[in-house]
């Protein structure tokens, strides 16, 4: 594209006359102009023109600003990507085009940030995401966990604005760019309704996170748009052809109780006569509100970025429809005093623009959970495809199959393969129609973005572009870079070579040996469904486990030992060993021996067939690394799409989802100060990767012993989350605003018993800890204390540098 194209008129602000009409005293400097928000950026110009009286046009002020990353979007993805970034030491410009961060998941949308957990409804266990999204979302649970949008875009807002590496421009839309060369953009050009101000952009790299890829579009680099055929890709989920080739918009809304009656009279344009309309009209429930009706959606044929605004007023007359149809048809009870409290004046986008980069994900990537040499992220989104006429389809409002497992996203997928300086996040990223279904989703484009942060860190290091970043073999630096900020990568692990412990002696005040899950009184489970307790087994023979049955009448009591065919995924495919024992009416202790011997630690499935006369104990105790789940259905086998027949085996959100109570002989083990070495700081694949202190230690401590005296800068500690939580940003509710299992107190000690550091209000997954002042001791005790009686502390990690 030309330089001509964009107009660049700079004028010197000359005058006290030019600085009373910008609301400034006479002599302001173009500094104060700019604000604190550019303080990041170099800000190479900012010159106003004059108001000479006779003058007969005038132009508004061009700021010119440089930095070494601009990301073009501050979505949820943009934002993360922009403060991993700016943490890494890089110069960073976040460019948004509304007036809050946030995007799809902001006040203005209000969809609940999720990812590969998906509301716990599959068999991702432990698979929520890390980096700086899980600092965010767990951030948000602990101010927020009633969910209110509001409150998240202030949380976001404070995040970049506590970078002094960000400069943040907001309601700044992008809409024109200078290339340097055909496959490189060499500045941007974007400019601010609210303060009618152009700003020029300059970077030797960027990240496209806008949704719609306005930067990708502009700079020429390859896209996709709509469904690709059966015979591009091979894949087999292709829907039918009136079935839509795009997902469309939503319009959320949300409604309260006034405490009176309130009348609504509809406005003229509001959709009539919904059941006539609307062929899933059925679904639509007094008390829904918010995401809860995501299927109001609609784009049909419509482009879905050039026509978005259309495809917007249609939806708004569906929305109002919908209030007046729940109001006023006399169809739905106790509505007299509802009162329609918000409704969104933009759309929730789902699809518009897929870039293109070296690699393209495909259906067969997502579901046969490739393993990519250059994995740098994951999901866990079911294939989730929607039928492009929406709220006025016959199809089904979503058509969803899910893997057995996550699935690892490459490297590859997240640059352009045209423009040699542009990488892509959030839903942008070089994936086909198919897979987009499941990587569409916040949480999973968000890793991606994170990724894109810190392979430009490697990229300006070593003068590279991001392609060569695979070609010259730096993906493993990116991967453990990612790890190193709590990105979570299946089958990756972090490699510390630099961590002070790896040779210390670390010595425990205890190790958990789990015995029992002790009943809890008056609290039973019945078997009116499959129930199962997921369990970490070491190597060697499997525990005996004991259960106290309650028959009604004689009957026989099933047991099975179920593992997953593949390492890494939690869906039990495979029956190791079947145990039929009889019972007789009334209550009686049973105890299930699998007699079987494991050739390596894995986890197992001990599930409890189902059996309505038959009940069980349940505990309140809870414990890091194990976990009840239930199944809640089977997903059927589909040769036509190519989709497996899974069984689904799901937990139940805290306070519910007890575990089942039963007795281990011998304990159950694995627990140790080793699993903390793993370099992978969550259960996952075969290990709870946990040290577990035994139930009855009253002052849980780790102490690390050198040989000679360390010097001590930094210290990163590693609690548990609960990465199977999901953890939703809005909408769903939480039990708690902290993780039952985390740490919230300990403290650090050197061989003086002097205090290193200490805390009483942790509540993330990694701590971080940069000292004021090397520490030079040859011994550091770790002493952790747990707010949450009956729960024995854990942690998954420690690492000490200097």
């Amino acid at each position: 594209m030309s330089e001509k194209k964009i107009e660049r008129r700079v004028f010197l602000l000359s005058s006290g006359l030019a600085c009373t009409a910008l609301g400034l005293s006479p002599g302001s400097s173009a500094a104060s102009l700019t604000g604190a928000a550019h303080s990041a950026a170099d800000v190479t110009n900012h010159e106003m023109p004059p108001t000479d009286k006779g003058c007969a046009a005038r132009v508004n002020p061009v700021v010119k600003l440089t930095a070494d990353y601009v990301v073009v979007g501050g979505g949820v993805a943009g934002t993360c990507s922009a403060i991993t970034a700016a943490r890494a030491g890089l110069k960073v410009i976040l460019v948004q085009d509304r007036p809050v961060l946030g995007g799809n998941a902001s006040s203005e949308i209000r969809l609940w940030v999720l990812g590969a957990t998906a509301h716990m409804g599959n068999n991702n266990r432990w698979a929520r995401e890390g980096g700086v999204h899980e600092e965010i979302i767990v951030e948000n649970l602990f101010r927020n966990k009633e969910g209110n949008s509001i409150f998240f875009d202030a949380l976001l807002l404070e995040k970049v604005w506590a970078e002094p590496n960000i400069t943040l421009l907001l309601n700044t839309a992008v809409d024109n760019l200078v290339m340097d060369a055909p496959d490189r953009i060499g500045k941007v050009s974007a400019y601010c309704s609210q303060n009618s101000t152009r700003y020029e952009l300059s970077a030797p790299l960027y990240c496209d996170t806008s949704g719609d890829g306005i930067l990708g579009f502009l700079s020429g680099a390859a896209f996709r748009m709509g469904a690709e055929s059966a015979e591009e890709f091979g894949e087999k989920f292709i829907m039918p052809p009136d079935y839509g080739n795009l997902l469309g918009h939503s319009m959320y809304f949300y409604s309260k109780d006034a405490g009176r009656p309130v009348k609504y009279v509809a406005p003229a344009f509001a959709l009539k006569d919904i059941p006539k309309h609307v062929p899933h009209y059925k679904r639509i429930q007094r008390d829904s509100s918010g995401c809860r009706l995501w299927w109001l959606e609609w784009g049909d044929e419509l482009d879905r970025v050039f026509d978005s605004e259309k495809i917007k007023e249609e939806l708004w007359k569906v929305v109002y429809g919908v209030w007046d149809y729940i109001k006023n048809s006399g169809t739905f009870e106790n509505v007299d005093n509802l009162t329609l409290e918000w409704v969104s004046t933009i759309p929730g986008k789902r699809e518009s623009r897929r870039f293109e980069g070296d690699y393209i994900l495909k259906q067969q990537d997502v579901l046969g959970q490739v393993p990519f040499e250059d994995a740098i992220a994951h999901g866990g989104w079911a294939i989730d495809l929607h039928p492009g006429k929406g709220v006025y389809s016959q199809y089904p409002c979503c058509t969803q199959y899910h893997g057995k497992g996550v699935y690892t996203i490459p490297y590859r997928s997240i640059y352009s393969r045209n423009i040699s300086n542009l990488f892509f996040g959030g839903r942008l990223i070089s994936v086909s129609h198919v897979a987009f279904g499941s990587t569409r989703v916040i949480s999973t484009g968000t890793l991606c973005a994170q990724a894109a942060a810190l392979a430009a860190t490697i990229c300006l290091k070593h003068g590279l572009t991001p392609r060569e970043i695979f070609a010259q073999g730096h993906v493993k630096t990116l991967q453990q870079m990612l790890q190193q900020t709590g990105q979570y990568i299946p089958t990756q692990q972090l490699v510390q070579s630099a961590d002070l412990l790896g040779k210390a002696k670390i010595v425990p005040s205890s190790t958990m040996g789990l015995e029992e899950l002790p009943p809890s009184d008056d609290v039973r489970r019945r078997l009116d469904m499959n129930c199962a307790m997921l369990l970490p087994f070491v190597q060697g023979k499997i525990p005996q486990l004991t259960f106290e049955v309650l028959a009604a009448k004689a009957t026989d009591f099933e047991v099975e030992l179920c593992v997953s065919s593949r390492k890494g995924n939690f869906t039990p495919d495979v029956v190791l060993v079947s145990r039929r024992i009889p019972v007789q009416a009334g209550t009686q202790s049973v105890t299930v021996d699998f007699e079987l011997e494991l050739d390596a630690p894995r986890y197992g499935l001990v599930i409890l067939k189902k059996n309505p006369g038959v009940s069980v104990p349940q505990s309140e105790f809870r414990m890091t690394g194990i976990l009840s789940v239930f199944h809640r259905g089977t997903q059927s086998r589909n040769d036509q799409y190519g989709i497996e027949e899974i069984p689904m085996y799901t937990p139940g959100r805290r306070p519910a989802g007890k575990n089942i109570a039963c007795r281990f002989s011998p304990p159950l083990g694995g627990f140790g100060v080793e699993q903390m070495r793993r370099g992978i700081y969550r259960p996952a694949a075969d290990s709870a990767n946990a040290w577990i202190a035994s139930v009855s230690d009253e002052a849980p401590k780790l102490e690390a012993k050198w040989d000679s005296p360390q010097t001590i800068r930094r210290i990163v500690l590693w609690f548990d989350t609960d990465f199977d939580h999901p953890m939703e940003s809005c909408l769903y509710g939480h039990p708690e605003d902290v993780v039952p299992f985390c740490v919230q107190r300990f403290r650090i000690a050197d061989d003086q018993g002097r205090v290193v550091y200490e805390t009483s209000d942790n509540h993330h997954s990694r701590c971080e800890i940069r000292l004021d002042e090397p520490v030079r001791t040859s011994a550091l005790t770790l002493e952790l204390h747990s707010a949450n009686g009956g729960i024995p502390v854990s942690l998954l990690g420690w690492q000490v540098f200097g």
